[in-house]
């Protein structure tokens, strides 16, 4: 059988496997379409509005053929390029670069990798969250439409929203005792405003806070089928509330939205600024929960009036810890005007010079320092957190004591043992450490507590290591304002501390029990 040359032609020897050349590209938007450029390539000839992302964007050739279906048959060809995304952060656009000034956004982030095996896919798809936390006054007076229409931040559905072509319904979840206060007003406001309503009371406290409460409302919620685009769930009340509330409502069709509306000083400068929710489990605080804020909170100062001493105090606590990790002023604040705030419940009082407006400044300071906090690390990626200062051993305190200790009197315990670790450790002075209790004090604070033992102290800090990548991550004060981390306090530094902190305090609760 004759022989083609073709056939018969010299086999060429096979080339050297090359490394695949890879190709870095800027992602950008022009008008609304997101498209590639090389890395470091200006748009030319572009008068369009243009975003600019620091997105990177990495094409991979192949490096060999791959197998894959084509229209239902197996074909060799050589698969589209690989890409890899990595998203390192957004930024504002100057005019000097690309013309207007513009708002970036955050983008899905793909990656591709091909081997013999077959193809895989990396996502990286960051969450972009925008949320208001907006102070106001008298929000339960129906001329007052926050509560209506305060949550929405875009003009053109601000628009749609109020245009009365949709009756407005709203399902609210408020703790007892805040509907025994205010459940009028809060019906009459709806009514007046022509809302369809649906206001479920219920006991919100530590010792109900559980899974079992969440599904209560849930069943409520499906039973009066929100819209879960626009009908916002609304939750009034105390921490343990708007944790609840937000919870069921990120469960609910995968994420439905929530406003709150904190009614106590702690609530208002704690749980309502931040993304956390969550629910007690097997006697641990907090043990399920996740990552969702709300779309708005609404902070009234006007609902800590009704609320007793004893639980403006305990808002006092948290507020204290931002003084002590961050800022001396909110710390001179509270040492001043301390028993001002405790006797006029935080509302702002004409006609007193001295203290001015020391209520909101006092607020602003600790939500400022709180949000400085919690923005740039809302899922807590990063483990290290000044914020977690007093949350140490105080879970496992207010779990253990429960109901004796109110959580920000539990912080404060915690608080106290730790300023007395700094010392110890002779990272703040005597007078420092002195200035510290007696502001507690001054607080009407607990600075020691039976419950908190050595050998809780101990246990606290080994379930801190299971929840904090095997590292205490102890956030400890070096100065009044200013504080650090550290993950080298020796056990015999913490018994010492511990030693002279029971020697110290436990003495003043004994002769100036903690108000009640």
């Amino acid at each position: 059988m004759p022989v083609s040359e073709e056939a018969s032609a010299p086999v060429a020897p096979a080339a050297l496997p090359q490394e695949p050349q890879q190709t870095d590209f800027q992602l950008v938007r022009v008008k609304s379409t997101w498209c590639r450029i090389k890395k470091g390539e200006a748009l030319s000839d572009c008068e369009d509005k243009v975003t600019l992302s620091e997105a990177k964007m990495r094409a991979v050739p192949p490096s060999q053929p791959h197998t894959f279906p084509v229209h239902g048959q197996e074909s060799t060809h050589s698969p589209p390029p690989g890409y890899i995304l990595k998203l390192v952060q957004t930024r504002k656009v100057q005019k000097e670069e690309y013309g207007d000034f513009i708002q970036c956004f955050l983008i899905l982030a793909r990656g591709e990798s091909i081997s013999e095996g077959g193809v895989s896919w990396t996502i990286e798809a960051p969450i972009y969250f925008c949320y208001k936390v907006v102070e106001t006054y008298n929000i339960l007076d129906p001329s007052n439409t926050t509560l209506l229409w305060g949550h929405i931040t875009d003009p053109q559905q601000l628009e749609l929203a109020t245009s009365g072509k949709r009756k407005l319904r709203r399902f609210v979840v408020i703790d007892e005792v805040v509907d025994e206060l205010y459940g009028s007003k809060v019906r009459e406001y709806f009514e007046e405003n022509n809302v369809q309503h649906k206001i479920l009371a219920l006991p919100t406290t530590e010792e109900t806070k559980s899974m079992d409460l969440v599904l209560n409302i849930l069943q409520e919620v499906q039973n009066f089928s929100i819209d879960r685009r626009t009908e916002p769930i609304i939750a009034i009340g105390g921490g343990v509330c708007l944790d609840i509330v937000g919870l069921a409502a990120s469960l609910y069709r995968r994420r439905t939205p929530y406003i709150r509306v904190p009614t106590t000083l702690l609530s208002y400068v704690d749980a309502s600024v931040g993304a956390k929710n969550g629910v007690n489990f097997l006697q641990c605080k907090n043990k399920l929960g996740g990552y969702t804020p709300p779309v708005a909170s609404f902070l009234d100062r006007s609902f800590i009036q009704s609320i007793p001493r004893r639980h403006i105090s305990n808002g006092l606590g948290e507020i204290l810890k931002m003084a002590l990790m961050k800022h001396k002023g909110l710390f001179d604040l509270l040492k001043r005007h301390g028993k001002y705030l405790l006797d006029t419940k935080f509302q702002s009082c004409s006609g007193s010079a001295d203290h001015r407006d020391a209520a909101l400044q006092t607020t602003r300071i600790a939500i400022e320092t709180m949000l400085e906090e919690l923005a740039p690390n809302l899922w807590e990626d990063d483990l290290d957190r000044l914020v977690d200062f007093g949350h140490l051993i105080s879970p496992e305190l207010e779990m253990r004591v429960l109901p004796s200790l109110m959580h920000g009197e539990a912080v404060n315990v915690d608080m106290a043992f730790m300023t007395y670790v700094a010392h110890t450790r002779g990272l703040i002075s005597a007078e420092e450490k002195e200035q510290i209790i007696q502001c507690m004090r001054g607080l009407e604070l607990p600075v020691w507590h039976g419950g908190c033992s050595w050998p809780l102290i101990k246990r606290a800090l080994v379930e801190r290591l299971k929840h904090s990548g095997g590292q205490p991550r102890m956030p400890l004060p070096t100065g009044l304002g200013v504080a650090e981390i550290f993950n080298d306090t020796s056990e015999e530094t913490l018994e010492r501390a511990y030693k002279l902190w029971v020697r110290d305090c436990k003495t003043v609760l004994e002769e100036e029990p903690a108000a009640v």
